[in-house]
């Protein structure tokens, strides 16, 4: 047997610690180039393709449609969403995106018509709770074949509500994800603001410790969101514009358009010689809208 000498150790061992802080390097230049190159946007901003606009009050900013989709793929893991159209952050600076303590909201519209909210006083939300459980449940298998955390729907961190004179509605999730033995909690705080041809869609994601914090600063985001004059919900023209297929339940419900983007950042997790590695899992609007249209079915 050849015994290696003590230098010939120290040179082995030399290298393999050397790789994984290589890595480590280059995954923080590609991540400080990414953070670098984004444009956040302040004060009056429009959203054309969701015709809105956003009055950001100082403290805030929006990333444009192909910024938030790199910030999502490229940086948070979640993958491509080309429904995305933005995305507000509590901060002016891209290095909010990094923060673990802070939340960002996600923009997209459906254009599926005017959504009716005479259901709103008369649904049952712990049953509609089951059935998206249900569903939630049915679409993680498939989620784990592609990679994915396992999702499971813990219940409400805040029930639904439907405010009828500002015609917009919130509730937020409390979801769980699990991975390699690894989980974490995260909150998907969800706001719909009804318009003329459809909705707005505004899904905050934050680790569920932000709770607080997030509800705090949701009424800033609602105020600082609304349709621009000819297409807010009061501008409904009966008999001309378009009625959707479907009420304030399905909304909730993650809607019957399949544009539901509901991405979730889960936080930091320890995973193996990496110090942290922030996770984002995929959408699950898809799979709540197969389930939903099955049980009207």
């Amino acid at each position: 047997m050849t015994i290696m000498s003590g230098m010939a150790r120290m040179a082995m061992l030399a290298a393999l610690l050397a790789a994984p802080f290589h890595a480590f390097a280059d995954e923080g230049t590609q991540e400080r180039a990414l953070l670098d190159s984004l444009k956040l946007q302040t004060g009056t901003v429009p959203v054309p393709a969701a015709h809105a606009t956003l009055a950001l009050q100082p403290g805030y900013s929006f990333l444009s449609a192909g910024d938030a989709q790199k910030v999502l793929t490229d940086l948070w893991g979640n993958p491509p969403d080309k429904e995305v159209l933005g995305m507000i952050v509590p901060g002016e600076t891209s290095s909010v995106l990094v923060d673990e303590n802070t939340w960002a909201v996600i923009v997209t519209y459906s254009d599926d018509g005017h959504v009716k909210d005479d259901d709103a006083s008369s649904i049952d939300y712990d049953d509609l709770l089951k059935d998206m459980k249900k569903g939630t449940a049915e679409s993680s298998a498939e989620r784990v074949k592609q990679g994915y955390p396992a999702i499971e729907l813990v219940g409400w961190a805040t029930p639904p509500h439907y405010d009828a004179a500002t015609h917009k509605l919130y509730w937020a999730r409390d979801l769980k994800f699990t991975k390699d033995g690894h989980s974490g909690r995260s909150l998907n705080y969800d706001i719909r603001v009804l318009g003329r041809h459809g909705y707005l869609q505004l899904s905050a994601v934050a680790p569920l410790t932000l709770l607080p914090k997030v509800e705090a600063d949701m009424p800033k985001v609602l105020a600082m969101t609304e349709f621009d004059p000819g297409v807010r919900y009061t501008d409904f023209s009966p008999g001309t514009d378009k009625v959707a297929a479907y009420g304030i339940a399905a909304l909730v419900a993650g809607g019957i358009a399949a544009k539901a983007g509901l991405f979730a950042k889960l936080g930091l997790l320890l995973l193996g010689l990496k110090k942290f590695l922030i996770i984002g899992v995929a959408a699950i609007g898809a799979a709540i809208k197969k389930f939903f249209n099955r049980k009207q079915a």
